[in-house]
């Protein structure tokens, strides 16, 4: 698929993400916490997703790759190269054609041993992509032998990073893959990402940090209460956040201490954007006054 001149790997439209529960007296209830979502990543790209905790974000990630729980349901639409991303398609893309660093550390299999994992289904045709990778992030080699268990937190974010940088991916789906990390380690994942989108390929970078995405990504998608309410060129974050659209942006963009942590207040209650209501065109105190 090509949008302009450009070709989408991922195409994201519309999504919409709630939770089944049953409450008092057995009565069913729909928790909605993606609504009306929309992002497209580019080949030869970083877009980077930026959001709050609890935003969201990783729902976003576990959507397109299909490991949502059970009592999930969704709506809109997912392409990957202009394709519907079905059950049967992801089935034939996860750990070949897309690769996913999630965020927890949980998700290493405790009964496999690392080095298995790292390699995946291709098994020893692997090997030495493994090691490489194992030393290009600081993992002895005889850590392939251990258990998930046996190591540090730190060992096993490597560990998750090492499993998208060996396989032949086109796109790499990477939620908050640097907490835990020491500087010199992130900054190395970081570098990987941009040579991978350099080389033709896309990463969607799930974060919480926009300061780091600003230092990798090509765009930023600006997450809040579920939804995407601004994707903007990296470009754009500079100066006083003017060529950004939505007030809630460059409130982010403002906050930041190299642009003196600067917080809209209220001029009419005096309230701080923290406790106001946004919505996709605009920041509304609870008092009823405007940014």
């Amino acid at each position: 698929m090509v949008a302009g001149q450009k070709t989408v790997l991922l195409d994201v439209q519309g999504l919409s993400v709630s939770f089944e529960s049953y409450h008092a007296f057995l009565e069913k209830r729909a928790s909605q916490v993606i609504s009306d979502l929309s992002v497209q990543v580019y080949a030869g790209e970083i877009l980077a997703v930026v959001g709050s905790s609890g935003s969201g974000k990783s729902l976003l990630a576990h959507a397109i790759m299909g490991i949502l729980p059970d009592n999930a349901r969704t709506g809109g639409s997912m392409a990957y190269k202009g394709k519907e991303l079905n059950r049967e398609y992801r089935e034939a893309l996860r750990g070949k054609e897309i690769a996913f660093i999630p965020q927890s550390v949980a998700y290493l299999d405790p009964l496999m041993r690392v080095g298995g994992q790292v390699r995946g289904i291709v098994g020893e045709k692997l090997r030495d992509a493994q090691e490489k990778a194992f030393a290009k992030y600081r993992l002895d080699l005889q850590a392939a032998n251990l258990y998930p268990f046996q190591l540090s937190g730190g060992m096993a974010r490597r560990v998750l990073i090492s499993t998208a940088v060996v396989t032949d991916a086109e796109l790499i789906i990477a939620d908050e893959p640097t907490p835990g990390l020491d500087l010199a380690i992130a900054v190395q994942a970081l570098q990987d990402f941009r040579e991978f989108a350099d080389q033709g390929k896309g990463v969607l970078l799930i974060t919480h940090d926009i300061d780091l995405a600003l230092h990798v990504a090509d765009r930023i998608s600006i997450f809040h209460s579920g939804t995407v309410i601004e994707t903007a060129q990296r470009e754009e974050f500079s100066g006083d956040g003017e060529g950004l659209k939505h007030p809630y942006s460059r409130a982010l963009f403002r906050a930041l201490p190299q642009n003196g942590f600067q917080l809209p207040y209220c001029p009419k209650c005096g309230a701080s954007c923290a406790v106001w209501e946004i919505s996709r065109t605009e920041m509304r105190c609870a008092c009823g006054s405007h940014d």
